[in-house]
Parts: structure tokens; C-alpha cells; sequence
């Protein structure tokens, strides 16, 4: 495997929210992890760090995360604590008020791979050149897409396309959307939508289809493009590459 993460505060927003991580545990398995964070007075990257911590740690003290049934459980389990951490941090800090964060993450073993996300932040798999959205959006006009009273190319430019539905801190129990992917797949991308609001999909297929780049640059190319178009937001990137014979 390859694996590259990168995240940058982009060019308007004057600090980074953003918290992205990947981790190889004694068992080679492995755990990407984007958080894109909200909340005044930076409390959005203490949610989104809050995150990537805990399960960061959770994640190196396992051999191995067990079987498929094992994962899920044990990261619904980690979600539901951190988001009490979260929770708790408000409360102990009035100033933190409103503070939370998207997660999106991909846990892949040698036998399975499982996304898991809440809010807004993006999970693909790669397959083929292609990139196959695997998660759903927790937003209010995905949520009027799916009712008909949007259609896709309204809900680009809709102005109320960022409010979310769902996200850790929200004052809720937290409850992951999980995905099972077949693990036949040549990759895996997470993003905070400071990527997939700057760039298409095709734009993204492209960079990450170039031979002359190594993965590193290609990461760096992407959130390059980003500003390059505005960087109206922290951009963060997670991403793998099975290398032939994986």
C-alpha cells in the first residue's frame, strides 16, 4: 500500500478545522480518517482533532480490529465516545458553543472494507480510474434532492448547501452511516468539501490518473487546484493506493 494525507487551510478561512489522519496497525490494517470541524473560537479544529485522536489511539492499541461485525461495532462504539467528549468540552467552555465536526472514515483489512461517515465529508473508492462515491451526505439539500424538490444541479449552487443534518456534537446520539465495499478496488479517497466543492470529479480523476506523478504530488497538485479556484475552505485529503499484487 501507498498513503498519502494532506490538509491545508486553503486561501480564505484564517485557520485550519480540518484534522486527517491514516494508520497501519501490527495486523497491516489499516484506518483513514477526515474530520472537517465547525464552531467559534477555533472550536472546530478541538471537535475535529478531538476526533482523529481517539480513534487514532483506539486504532494503534488494537492487533486487530476482529472480524467485519467487530469493526463496525467498535467504531460506532469510538464515535459515540468521542461524541460525548465533544459534548463535554462544550458544556465545560460556553465559548465552544455549537462546536462539532463531519468524520468520514474507511477501515480496510486484508478481508473487508468498511466506510463510515457523518455530515458532509466525502468516502470514495477508486476502481478502474473511476472514482464511486461510497457515503452519503448528511446536508439539507441532499435531503430535498432525494425528496424531488431539488434536482443535482440545483443542490450545487443552492445557498443553503452546507447546512448540515447530521454531525458529532450536534447534541444527539451519533450514529454512523455504514457501507460495506467490495475490497477488489485499486484505492480509497476521503475528503473535507474543500475539495469537492472547488474541483469535479472528473477534474479529481484526472490528477489522481497521472502516471508521472508520485502519490504525494498528487495530493499536493489537488489542493494546489483548490486554491488556485479560491480556496474558499480547508481542504483535506486522505488517500491510498493498493500497489499491484495487493
Amino acid at each position: 500500500m501507498k498513503t498519502f494525507y494532506l490538509t491545508d487551510a486553503g486561501k480564505v478561512r484564517s485557520h485550519n478545522e480540518d484534522s486527517v489522519t491514516i494508520l497501519k496497525n501490527q495486523n497491516d490494517e489499516y484506518l483513514l480518517i477526515v474530520c472537517d470541524g465547525m464552531g467559534g473560537h477555533r472550536a472546530g479544529e478541538v471537535a475535529s482533532s478531538m476526533v482523529v485522536t481517539h480513534m487514532g489511539k483506539r486504532f494503534n492499541d488494537l492487533a486487530s480490529v476482529g472480524t467485519e461485525a467487530d469493526a463496525i461495532n467498535w467504531m460506532n462504539d469510538n464515535i459515540n465516545e468521542v461524541n460525548r467528549n465533544i459534548e463535554d468540552y462544550a458544556e465545560k467552555n460556553p465559548e465552544s458553543k455549537g462546536m462539532g465536526t463531519t468524520a468520514v472514515m474507511a477501515l480496510l483489512t486484508k478481508d473487508f472494507l468498511i466506510f463510515g461517515n457523518i455530515g458532509d465529508s466525502s468516502g470514495f473508492a477508486i476502481k478502474d480510474g473511476k472514482l464511486h462515491k461510497v457515503t452519503h451526505d448528511h446536508t439539507l439539500v441532499n435531503l430535498l434532492v432525494e425528496a424531488g424538490d431539488l434536482t443535482e444541479e440545483e443542490a450545487k449552487y443552492h445557498p443553503k448547501k452546507n447546512v448540515l443534518m447530521k454531525a458529532l456534537g450536534s447534541g444527539e446520539v451519533a450514529e454512523l452511516d455504514i457501507f460495506d465495499v467490495d475490497t477488489r478496488i485499486d484505492g480509497i479517497l476521503l475528503c473535507s468539501d474543500g475539495l469537492t466543492n472547488m474541483l469535479s470529479i472528473e477534474q479529481i480523476e484526472k490528477v489522481l490518473n497521472d502516471d508521472t506523478l508520485e502519490i504525494d504530488e498528487k495530493v499536493t497538485k489537488l489542493i494546489r487546484k483548490c486554491n488556485a479556484r479560491g480556496g474558499t475552505d480547508n481542504i483535506s485529503i486522505a488517500y491510498l493506493v493498493k500497489e499491484s499484487g495487493e
